[in-house]
């Protein structure tokens, strides 16, 4: 278990796996637009080539039906012609049958009348035109015939309106869309699963980065791909810098307390030899404040150092079972003076129960340490007592005096850094800040009990208990 540490919000953006499948389906929308683009001109070439030969075959079987009689050309239009034609019940069928002088024999004067008809001598031609305010597809062919021994061009024109060709169009462009949507479908999913199973290793290598233990600060040995491996060296590379830096941080802390404790304890010891008696009343009162300024400092330089102390061990302490009844009998140990005042009664009492709390030991008892010292300091008046309580699914060390208290209106601030009522002086103020930070690591919470006129003041650190099968 670990501290409750806030991180900065990072800026992120989408995930890998929303970029990618807006990238696939981008590429897969332009993919469809052109099949479906493609599909159009061929089903309106498709279409246009099978009515095509429907109404090319008319007009030959139409241009069968030239015949010269008496030396004059006449026609007879074979019903087939029209059968042919037909086929197709939406649309209508205009012809028109011009002489070898270009004169209209029969049918509709007025269609075609801008096409070159010599040019269809070679081959039939078959053209887009717009007539009586429809959209048609005309056939133009010459036909020779031999008048009077001379061979001459008799010239037949078929036109058929559009309106079966767009529907045929429409038909096949739909199976083509709909046969396009559902490859897309299906190259989606696809694609979904593909990437997802592709991206498993990014997944895995959180899952080992959140699973590590914050002590270990070996590199990481985990299989990923090779587009990975650059990221993986780079955590290993930062590991291996913060594993230098956290060493050399512990090695700092451990001299700094060394540099520091050694003077302050030589200083306190040297004032303490001055005799007092050979000073004058002015000269006393300095020597006492030089004493008190030294104990404050001495005090609040140990309050410092255990406090990077808890802070680093609660990060980076692995925790365990522990028992309240010994946290709580080793700081009493710890916090009262062999020399306290005779006149003080201090009592510790256990819990019969024997409640268990997730901890660790040091820090715990710490916490311990730094309530029952501020009691002794600032609370106190002639009796203290400690004991280990056992609760509804926790654990108390509560810690009472028969001091005036903190003030309700105090309670929530005694417990931030450097904060000190009037009576506690300036000197205080990282006792209940200690204490209140390994009670919330550790899932716990510091609260207060107000003075009543049959219970004293109290402090109340509170811990979630451990199953027996956990202990």
């Amino acid at each position: 278990m670990s501290a409750i540490s806030w991180f900065p919000m990072l800026a992120h953006k989408s995930s890998l796996f929303s970029r990618l499948m807006r990238r696939v389906g981008l590429v897969m929308a332009i993919g469809a637009a052109a099949m479906i683009t493609a599909a159009w001109y061929y089903a309106r070439a498709a279409a246009d080539d099978a009515y095509d030969r429907l109404l090319l075959g008319a007009a030959l079987q139409m241009s069968e039906g030239l015949v010269v009689v008496n030396g004059l050309l006449d026609v007879q239009l074979p019903p087939s012609a029209f059968e042919l034609l037909g086929l197709a019940q939406r649309d209508r069928i205009f012809y028109r049958v011009l002489d070898t002088h270009g004169q209209t024999l029969t049918g509709y004067d007025d269609l075609g009348r801008d096409i070159d008809v010599t040019q269809s001598r070679a081959a039939p031609l078959v053209d887009n035109a717009v007539y009586r305010g429809a959209d048609v597809r005309i056939v133009t062919l010459s036909h020779p015939v031999s008048i009077d021994g001379e061979t001459e061009w008799a010239s037949l024109m078929v036109a058929q309106t559009t309106e079966a060709r767009g529907a045929l169009v429409k038909e096949l462009v739909s199976r083509a869309v709909l046969l396009v949507a559902l490859m897309c479908l299906l190259a989606l999913v696809g694609t979904a699963f593909a990437i997802r199973y592709s991206l498993k290793p990014v997944a895995d290598l959180g899952d080992v980065l959140a699973r590590r233990d914050p002590q270990d600060l070996t590199p990481l040995s985990v299989a990923v791909p090779g587009e990975l491996w650059p990221f993986v060296a780079s955590i290993n590379h930062f590991i291996r810098r913060l594993d230098e830096r956290v060493r050399l941080m512990q090695r700092y802390v451990a001299d700094s307390a060394h540099q520091i404790r050694t003077p302050l304890t030589a200083l306190s010891a040297q004032v303490s030899l001055i005799d007092d008696a050979r000073l004058a009343p002015e000269d006393r009162r300095h020597l006492e404040r030089v004493r008190n300024r030294t104990a404050e400092l001495a005090r609040f330089t140990n309050q410092l150092l255990n406090h990077a102390m808890v802070i680093h061990r609660v990060d980076s302490a692995q925790l365990g079972p522990l028992s309240l009844n010994d946290v709580a009998r080793a700081a009493f140990r710890q916090a009262i003076p062999i020399t306290v005042d005779p006149d003080l009664v201090v009592s510790f009492e256990a819990s019969e129960d024997n409640p268990m709390v997730m901890g660790d030991m040091l820090s715990l008892r710490e916490a311990v340490v730094n309530i029952i010292d501020n009691a002794l300091r600032h609370g106190v008046e002639n009796r203290l007592d400690v004991r280990v309580e056992r609760g509804e699914g926790c654990g108390r060390i509560v810690v009472e005096d028969d001091g005036p208290g903190i003030p309700p209106a105090d309670w929530e601030s005694v417990t931030q850094r450097f904060f000190s009522t009037r009576s506690q002086g300036p000197a205080s103020g990282l006792g209940f800040a200690i204490a209140s930070e390994v009670a919330r690591a550790l899932g716990g919470t510091l609260g207060f009990r107000q003075r009543s006129a049959t219970t004293p003041f109290a402090v109340c650190l509170e811990l979630p208990l451990i199953r027996e099968a956990t202990a």
